[in-house]
């Protein structure tokens, strides 16, 4: 019961940091954009006005792509910070800080400056805005980065990401269903029911406290696990990124399809606010459809796991896309009908969690497609793709936000009634046809370059595993990695059972690769436990998404692989635990695995555990110490003897 309550605090604080987090995001992706152009100029009279939202949108579209360059470095910034509190918490408390700070200021006027002298608020703006960006990204890779850090134990990571997860959802949508309400309360002068500076202001005030309040509370209530494990050892640059982008082709070719759909997604977003507030002409109707998001959102989330599984992810991502389609389409003819357009908006919204984890988990396999095709395991640079798309399509939508309110009319002072027919067909081509047309390139380029599917990636860690021990030294050589590899010391070594079970003759498995030594001499054991322990002291040195089955180099040159079961790969880490990570120092009987049996055998895999030494031919002498029978995680299995 203690030890749920310990775990339990530090879930809650970075679900409630998630929540706090998405709340900043949201206001800054989608709701900022909108007030610029509706409310910041309001004071500013003519086509001034006009201009000076021009500037803004230029500068805010600049600055992001600029950001795009930094954010390595940041990341660098972050992994050589060194405090008595850790090298995240301190970056998530200062940067949600300072963007708190930034953000509230640029939620108004500066004092009248916008219209006394513009040149001057443009220079403050644009320092301002790029001090926000820059400490919210400290903030977000920090905060993301966080998870590893709290705990070693992989079961206890998913549930703190899906706790996160969760926090995030709320976070996101529940900003937009506050917004109106809450600034419509605060202001003075209602506008056509769009507020005014005052109201808006106090929504940016809320919300930054919010974000500063949960930046807070993660700092309180989690703590980071002290390891070697976790120092910095090389450094990463765009140059990097771009490196990997272009030498993994399934990587480069998913990065281009997310990149068309992730823009056009943020531009339909960020434009539904003006279609309640311009088109409908009712901004308060806008709070049914947060909410509807928030609600579907968190549904779609728990959905996506069961219908992957029946369906396969790329099915899943061509039907979301049809879904999506029909809801753009079917919005774009909805009129004024509320009905018609949470329908719609709901076609459109449902698809996007599924298409993101979709993205994500192709993302997280092209690591392993990228490992087999170089020998190289760039694990953290391809992870890092998908937030630098993600920003950059945001820098695009931004771009194309602000450019429409101003072709389409809909800045400080208009209402639906002042805007034309021709002003409401740019809108909707811009809100609903652009974005038609970036998807369905996203989709097409999806459609006839990615290959890399759950079949594919099964086969790719089935060839890892049988290639890794045999080129191991080489391989680990050649990627540059500062690791230490030992050669195989002379003298004899014990090496002591994996698992808890009856011994199989290693040859009479059901694997051929396995049965025939190819992979190296050693043992199969019948499980009667469901835990993996370490057979010695030695290194983690290749491990898999799918959590099957683990690689360790001892302190004395053994190269072994643990793999549990035959087939399992296809499963997909359902029934895995993992307590280690990649460069992890373990000790004897140290548990690094915990498997769900049954899940196995439901699944119609074999659940026999073989262990095998890679560098046998290294061997003079392999003795086993025991050829059938039970044995413990204690008893040893076999001596290894090098003259």
């Amino acid at each position: 019961m203690e030890t749920k309550k310990h775990s339990l605090v530090p879930r809650l604080a970075y679900s409630f940091g998630a929540f706090g987090h998405d709340m900043f995001y949201g206001t800054l992706s989608t709701y900022f954009i909108m007030f610029v152009t509706s409310h910041l100029f309001s004071n500013v009279t003519g086509p001034r006005a006009a201009q000076m939202i021009g500037y803004i949108t230029l500068v805010i579209t600049v600055l992001r792509v600029v950001e795009l360059l930094i954010d390595p470095y940041i990341g660098n910034t972050i992994d050589n910070t060194t405090t008595r509190w850790g090298k995240f918490k301190p970056w998530v408390i200062a940067g949600a800080t300072v963007s708190s700070v930034a953000i509230a200021l640029l939620f108004t006027d500066l004092g009248g400056l916008d219209n006394s002298n513009p040149v001057l608020f443009l220079i403050i703006f644009a320092i301002l805005y790029i001090l926000m960006d820059i400490f919210y990204s400290f903030k977000d890779v920090s905060f993301w980065s966080m998870i590893p850090a709290l705990s070693f134990d992989s079961h206890e990571r998913e549930k703190t990401a899906t706790y996160a997860r969760v926090g995030s959802t709320i976070g996101a949508n529940l900003v937009g269903v506050i917004v109106t309400p809450m600034v419509l309360f605060f202001s003075v002068n209602d506008n056509n029911g769009q507020g005014d500076n005052r109201g808006w202001f106090i929504f940016a005030l809320f919300v930054a406290f919010v974000s500063w309040i949960s930046a807070v509370g993660v700092g309180l209530g989690t703590k980071e696990i002290n390891s070697t494990l976790r120092k910095n050892t090389e450094k990463t640059t765009i140059g990097d990124v771009l490196h990997v982008l272009t030498r993994n082709d399934q990587l480069m070719w998913l990065s281009l399809s997310y990149l068309f759909y992730t823009a056009a997604i943020q531009i339909t977003n960020a434009l539904q606010l003006y279609y309640f507030t311009f088109i409908i002409g009712n901004s308060r109707q806008y709070s049914i459809l947060a909410f509807l998001n928030t609600v579907v959102g968190l549904i779609a989330v728990l959905a996506f796991p069961p219908l992957a599984k029946k369906f396969n992810r790329r099915n899943v991502f061509f039907f979301s896309i049809g879904i999506m389609i029909i809801g753009l389409i079917s919005f774009f003819f909805a009129g004024k009908s509320l009905l018609l357009v949470l329908i719609s908006a709901e076609l459109f919204f449902i698809p996007q969690p599924l298409i993101f984890l979709v993205v994500l988990m192709t993302i997280t396999d092209s690591v392993e497609y990228g490992q087999l095709k170089f020998g190289h395991r760039d694990e953290s640079l391809t992870l890092s793709v998908r937030p630098l798309i993600d920003k950059f399509g945001g820098a695009v939508s931004n771009g194309v936000v602000g450019l429409t309110a101003v072709w389409a009319g809909m800045t400080s002072g208009a209402s639906a009634s002042s805007v034309t027919g021709q002003g409401q067909l740019i809108f909707k081509v811009m809100m609903f046809g652009l974005p038609l047309i970036m998807v369905l390139i996203g989709a097409y380029v999806f459609y006839k370059k990615i290959t890399l599917d759950e079949k594919a990636h099964a086969q790719i860690v089935d060839k890892l595993e049988k290639t890794w021990g045999k080129n191991f030294v080489a391989v680990e050589k050649e990627s540059g990695e500062k690791v230490t590899v030992p050669a195989l010391k002379e003298g004899q070594f014990d090496y002591f059972a994996p698992v808890a079970g009856d011994l199989v003759d290693l040859s009479k498995v059901a694997d051929k690769t396995f049965a025939s030594g190819a992979m190296g001499r050693g043992i199969a054991i019948k499980p009667s436990d469901g835990r993996i322990y370490a057979p010695f002291d030695g290194t983690v040195r290749i491990t898999f998404s799918t959590r099957h089955a683990v690689g360790l180099v001892s302190n004395d040159g053994i190269v072994t692989l643990i793999h549990v079961g035959f087939g399992t790969v296809n499963m997909r880490g359902t029934g895995f635990i993992n307590y280690f990570q990649r460069g992890q120092r373990v000790k004897r009987g140290d548990l690094l695995i915990e498997f769900w049996d049954p899940a196995i055998k439901k699944a119609g895999y074999d659940d026999t555990v073989a262990a095998v030494i890679t560098n046998s031919d290294e061997i003079s002498d392999f003795d086993l110490l025991k050829e059938n029978g039970h044995v413990d995680k204690n008893d040893p299995i076999f001596r290894l003897t090098k003259k």
